[in-house]
């Protein structure tokens, strides 16, 4: 039990501290980086309150794409941060008007779980069967009752997809673009040609 709470003080406290570096931190790629720390930290915030599955949600999902994603952009498009700070004094009192909405709200949740015990107390949740983890349970639900309900999701994922793919893929006449059956039929004679080179006179396009 010491040693659970010796985890739980720590990832907490990694988690706080990553989540005030991510808007603290004056270069982006940083703020990123604190963000996928924070993702981790709460990860094995709800390995230790038993919810694998949320754990590994926020691994695969958070993690595994929508940081990364953000890494990439961050670091691959040529954004003027010194520009976008411009404003931030402008819109810092509807910025702490809503911080402070958000701190009530959950100061008033943590009182009323202090005061009336656990969050799931009134909460009928499903018995599990012994021996078989939460994420074994989730899947059982999610992947034969609501199976059809996953395919269409899926679908739907793919057309969006296809559609953005599509709206974003312009050929532009002035824009070389890579022609692959032309470079799997070149032959030595439509790829090489000899030039013969009198001394002293170079190369003449």
């Amino acid at each position: 039990m010491a040693l659970q709470a010796i985890a739980f003080y720590v990832l907490a406290t990694v988690t706080i501290l990553a989540g005030l570096s991510v808007v603290l931190a004056r270069n982006p790629v940083h703020s990123v980086l604190f963000l996928i720390t924070a993702f981790f930290s709460a990860a094995g915030l709800f390995v230790l309150i038993g919810a694998e599955f949320l754990a590994m949600l926020l691994i695969v999902v958070y993690v595994g794409a929508v940081a990364v994603l953000f890494l990439f952009v961050v670091m691959m498009l040529d954004v003027d941060f010194a520009q976008l700070r411009e404003g931030f004094a402008r819109y810092l009192p509807i910025g702490g008007l809503v911080a402070g909405v958000l701190t009530i709200e959950m100061i008033m949740v943590a009182v009323n779980v202090a005061a009336n015990g656990a969050a799931a107390k009134n909460a009928t949740p499903q018995a599990s069967l012994p021996d078989v983890t939460n994420a074994e349970t989730i899947g059982r639900v999610l992947y034969t009752d609501y199976v059809y309900f996953f395919q269409a999701a899926g679908l739907v994922l793919l057309v969006a997809m296809i559609g953005a793919i599509v709206l974003t893929l312009r050929h532009k006449p002035h824009i070389k673009r890579q022609n692959i059956a032309a470079q799997v039929a070149r032959t030595p004679a439509t790829g090489m040609k000899i030039v013969d080179i009198k001394p002293g006179e170079g190369i003449a396009e």
